[in-house]
């Protein structure tokens, strides 16, 4: 009787074991495996909080472009002061289309980037939703196995062991097969957790892509706006008749100031070329070739070479080079190889790049809006140096391209025919 009674109990208890095994099998996504899964549920888990960082800086970043927009009426207000000192205002106003120009540039910088990682958002989604698409055509096909197998098959294998011995090994088995679904399982919950956080993500960065290109046709628009504003304020100061002697002053005192700058900057190249001489025993030499066009993307030339009447003041005024109408940050090209004698900013002449040619030849680039060289380096011909603006004494988008000759202004066109 009590032999019985034992092996009744043993086998509830196998009958019991079985039931855990057949719920937790129903779960499985594939064929069993006592490969453990465990590393790619970790890195699925690890991608997934990656994600949420990514989505989180997104949103921070959208908030940072939504708060850091140019208030231009604030710039205006705080140049009213200086209105009255020209070259104090447009030193000022040159800092504020600077920093726009300088935010346009990064938020073009981030939408390079934002699109660069939506592309990669976008593989990587397809290549989740794929791995969980096969995970579930897996699972299907365990679970159809099963039924087809009946609920005792694996009851019946062990009740089949040829000794207790051959039924525990059996036994193990199916809770390894047991471990091996469970893990299935979860690796497939991990995967169609990754694909939701992914299409999230992918969703965030394009809200932030659109953002950015909101910000850059508002920032672009409050630049023109500056640049408006400053060829209005120029014009109405030197148009104004009360001003006209004053003016005149200012103009020649300006001029000499340039003068007395570009040939300083002579002399310590003069000095600077010397000391290379004498050190590596070669002269720098103009070859006598043809310059490259100084402004590729010039629509027309707004004001030639030579004596001319001054476009404001109503005097005739010497123009000491050729002033090209580009677009506002259109490239500006080296005319010649050369060397970076100064690239540097001054209220006249705006930001401004001076190149030595050799054989006391140098060429002078005026008003750009951006400078991509320094001091000192070596640039060859036709290579971009910076970007046509209207900095300085400028009322509009242009390039001043002069030459210099032995400490003097020289017609352009020598070099550039």
């Amino acid at each position: 009787m009590q032999k019985r009674h034992k092996s009744y109990y043993r086998d509830r208890r196998v009958a019991f074991l079985m039931a855990v095994v057949l719920f937790a099998a129903a779960m499985s996504v594939g064929t069993p495996s006592f490969v453990s899964r465990a590393d790619n549920i970790s890195d699925l888990k690890k991608s997934i909080e990656q994600k949420q960082q990514e989505i989180k800086d997104a949103q921070n970043q959208k908030k940072q472009l939504q708060s850091g927009m140019t208030d231009v009426k604030s710039i205006i207000s705080d140049l009213e002061q200086s209105k009255k000192d020209l070259a104090a205002y447009v030193t000022q106003l040159d800092g504020n289309l600077a920093e726009v120009q300088s935010r346009i540039s990064e938020i073009k910088e981030m939408i390079t980037q934002k699109e660069a990682d939506i592309a990669q958002t976008m593989e990587e989604l397809d290549a989740a939703v794929a791995r969980e698409e096969t995970q579930y055509q897996g699972m299907k096909g365990r679970i159809k196995s099963m039924y087809e197998r009946g609920d005792y098959f694996y009851f019946e294998a062990i009740l089949n062991a040829r000794s207790f011995g051959d039924m525990l090994n059996r036994v193990d088995y199916v809770e390894k097969v047991s471990e091996s679904d469970k893990r299935m399982f979860e690796e497939f919950r991990a995967t169609r957790e990754y694909v939701e956080v992914c299409k999230a993500q992918l969703e965030s960065e394009q809200e932030l892509l659109e953002e950015a290109k909101k910000n850059v046709e508002a920032e672009e628009a409050s630049l023109e706006s500056l640049i408006t504003q400053k060829q209005a304020d120029i014009k109405a100061y030197e148009t104004d008749i009360s001003n006209r002697e004053q003016l005149l002053r200012e103009y020649e005192a300006e001029i000499a100031a340039q003068n007395a700058e570009i040939k300083e900057l002579e002399e310590i190249s003069k000095t600077l070329q010397k000391q290379l001489e004498e050190a590596n025993a070669k002269k720098k030499t103009y070859d006598g070739g043809m310059f490259a066009w100084p402004a590729p993307s010039y629509t027309r030339i707004s004001d030639e070479y030579g004596e001319r009447m001054h476009p404001t003041l109503n005097v005739k005024k010497f123009h000491n080079g050729l002033d090209l109408a580009a677009p506002g940050g259109s490239p500006i090209l080296a005319a010649y190889n050369g060397t970076v004698v100064a690239a540097s900013y001054s209220s006249t002449m705006g930001n401004y790049i001076m190149l030595y040619h050799g054989d006391n030849l140098y060429t002078i680039y005026m008003h750009a809006s951006k400078l991509y060289v320094s001091q000192g380096a070596e640039v060859t011909k036709g290579q971009k140096i910076a970007a046509v603006g209207t900095t300085g004494r400028s009322t509009g988008n242009h390039l001043h391209f002069g030459v210099r000759l032995n400490g003097n202004y020289v017609n352009p066109w020598n070099y550039l025919k």
